[in-house]
Parts: C-alpha cells; structure tokens; sequence
C-alpha cells in the first residue's frame, strides 16, 4: 500500500484502508469529512440532507454527554476533524475551563451562517434543482410532448 494520498481511490470494505485514506487526506478534502445532516425544515427549504460545518452555523447535539444543547460552532479542526462549539465546555483539574472538540457526526444543523457568498450561491443551486425524481421525470416527459407537437406542425 502506498503511503501518499489516492485521489483516484473509490472504496474498500477494510477499516484499515478507510482510516488510511481519512488521516492522509489533504485538507481541501478533509472538509467535505466534516459534513453534518441538516434539520428537517433546513432539507426541505435547501434540498439537501448534510453540508459541511462552517464556523457560524448553530447546531444541535444528538448525541453524548451534551446531548439536546444547542450552540454556534466557534471552530473547526479539519486535522482533528472535531468541531468546538460555544458553551460546550469541560472543567479541568485546575478549574480551567476547555471546549469539547465533537465529532461533526453527531451534530445536526438548526442554522446556517449565509454570510459567505459562495455558500449562497452553492445552496441557490442546489434550491433550484430541489424536486423529486417522479417530479423531474413528468418534467422531461412534458417537455419532450411539446417538442413532438412542434415538429409535427
């Protein structure tokens, strides 16, 4: 096994090869990693089920010690491929305090931060193709009926 990076590795059923490929990535694609699903009222309006966590998007815990608390991410480790959200927080044996780094998988997303413009413009995208297949499918049917009669007069 090579030890560099694989762009053009698809998938394996080895846990091995799968660890492998997360911890060598590189970390443009280390951000897709960090992906969490979406609130129901979110995947209706966007079409989507999961998007990559940004700093600024408020989620919900779903599971663990934090769970059903609420909070703004205020940072996101794309080597750790942890994110460290406000108010979430453990106290030391000092009596510090520290955030809890959590896994993007056991997060839900209540909020986006639309402050980006590329975000925007990517959720814009995915809003217009929004619709089920059966929907897409009358769609294409439709037009395809059009296009017969037209060539017929």
């Amino acid at each position: 096994m090579k030890k560099e990076f694989s762009t053009s590795w698809r998938s394996s059923k080895q846990p091995r090869k799968q660890r492998k490929y997360l911890f060598n990535a590189p970390l443009h694609t280390r951000r897709k990693f960090i992906s969490s699903n979406l609130s129901k009222e979110l995947r209706k309006k966007y079409g989507k089920r999961s998007l990559p966590l940004r700093k600024g998007d408020t989620v919900n815990i779903m599971r663990g010690k934090f769970k059903n608390k609420k909070g703004k991410v205020i940072g996101v480790k794309l080597k750790m491929q942890k994110i460290e959200i406000e108010g979430i927080q453990v106290k030391k044996q000092d009596g510090s305090k520290v955030n809890v780094p959590l896994r993007p998988s056991n997060l839900q997303i209540t909020e986006l931060n639309l402050e980006d413009k590329k975000r925007n413009k990517a959720l814009k995208k995915s809003e217009e193709g929004k619709g089920t297949k059966q929907e897409k499918t009358k769609e294409k049917q439709a037009k395809k009926k059009t296009k017969e009669k037209e060539g017929k007069k």
